[in-house]
């Protein structure tokens, strides 16, 4: 395999990568809270 090719596709799989992070980070943010608010809104 060429190693050009590997160069060239390196840096869209890192920003495939970091996209994939930062949106997975900030799902668990949004299910962190609306548990957080289903717990306060059931107990009352």
């Amino acid at each position: 395999m060429d190693f050009r090719i590997l160069l060239d596709f390196a840096p869209i799989f890192l920003a495939l990568g970091w996209a994939g992070f930062n949106i997975g980070r900030a799902a668990l943010g949004q299910i962190q809270l609306a548990t957080q608010q289903y717990k306060q809104n059931s107990s009352n």
